[in-house]
């Protein structure tokens, strides 16, 4: 008896402290509703015995969520939580009877009226516990739903920023080596080096923690990152970004184009023996964004772009674009002999 006294106290504490002020106000507002519609000349008649339903309402409501649902209808006994559903409003029906029959003393025609309507207060209380256990239920439903949706929150942001911590680090271990390079051969293009990588940095540290950044800014890191590969190439490759319609005013995930654009130097300028090339479009037209990359490569130099040393490999990006664009965008790579193609569309809205 000990033991079920504290899960109930336990219960009826977690009940109020997470609901406690919309109780109070359901039935405030369900006692001023039964004495409005219930009004007579005899308003102090009508003011106690509509207190007496409403407290006996409340009590059939309270041991329904507080006892009867966590000890039969949680444990899936559905016959049996019915049943002493049933016997709890057919204890309390006479206790309520007996109650509205002692206001009622000196009205014997009102006393008999009570006594013949005990059925309807039965059922009356019945369907009232019923009605808080589907209360309960939808109740448990949403905070589920709520719960969940929570999580999987927690769980996309978490998987992002563990996709994104995957490919800073790759950028900054090849600008920091082509710096290197030039550092060895005291180029003159070492500062710009030092400046171009210092705009990147701030826009990875600062500027990448937002889920989506303008567009503008995500094209402005993408100039400076190809500006690097120009200076360490030189006029052994061609390299050509074009940029058409208004990024004004438009946000993207950051650092959604670098994979595929860092991919093209690593597996088709670095192996390549000749002239080799990198041509780079995006075309923005309303809310949709297309990029087509197009790199040469050399026959003999596999490419295989998920398994590459470093790098966040293809399976990962379409985890992003996943994660990030369900619905809203479309990857089509084509691998050929001398030519490593991409096109992506996304829509930004």
């Amino acid at each position: 008896m000990a033991s079920i006294a504290t899960n109930i106290t336990s219960r009826v504490k977690s009940l109020l402290d997470d609901d406690r002020n919309l109780h109070i106000i359901f039935w405030l507002l369900l006692y001023l509703f039964l004495v409005i519609i219930d009004y007579n000349e005899e308003f102090l008649y009508t003011m106690i015995k509509e207190l007496i339903n409403v407290l006996f309402f409340a009590a059939i409501v309270y041991i329904n969520l507080l006892y009867i649902i966590p000890n039969y209808l949680s444990n899936k006994s559905i016959f049996t939580y019915v049943i002493v559903l049933a016997v709890t409003a057919a204890i309390l029906t006479p206790l309520k009877t007996l109650a509205l029959y002692l206001i009622s003393s000196g009205d014997v025609q009102l006393q008999s009226n009570i006594l013949s309507s005990m059925a309807y207060l039965f059922l009356s209380s019945l369907f009232i516990g019923a009605s808080s256990t589907i209360y309960h239920i939808m109740n448990d439903w949403m905070t589920q739903q709520q719960e969940k949706k929570e999580l999987q929150n927690k769980t996309l942001q978490s998987e992002l920023k563990f996709l994104k911590s995957q490919i800073n680090p790759h950028f900054l271990f090849n600008t920091l080596n082509s710096l290197y390079a030039l550092t060895l051969k005291k180029s003159e293009l070492a500062p710009e080096i030092v400046l171009k990588l210092s705009e990147m940095m701030r826009y990875m540290l600062y500027e990448c923690n937002e889920k989506e950044v303008p567009l503008n800014k995500e094209l402005h890191y993408i100039e400076n990152y190809l500006k690097l590969e120009k200076i360490r190439h030189g006029t052994k490759c061609k390299i050509d970004f074009q940029v058409k319609g208004d990024s004004d005013n438009k946000y993207i995930a950051p650092l959604m184009f670098i994979p595929f654009i860092e991919n093209s130097f690593k597996h088709g300028l670095n192996n390549t023996l000749n002239e080799a090339y990198v041509d780079i479009n995006i075309d923005i037209v309303n809310d949709e964004l297309k990029m087509r990359i197009e790199n040469s490569k050399v026959h003999a130099v596999p490419t295989q772009y998920n398994k590459r040393s470093g790098g966040i490999g293809l399976t990962n990006i379409r985890r992003r674009l996943a994660l990030l664009y369900p619905g809203k965008y479309l990857l089509d790579i084509e691998d050929n002999p001398n030519i490593y193609l991409v096109n992506l569309s996304i829509q930004l809205i």
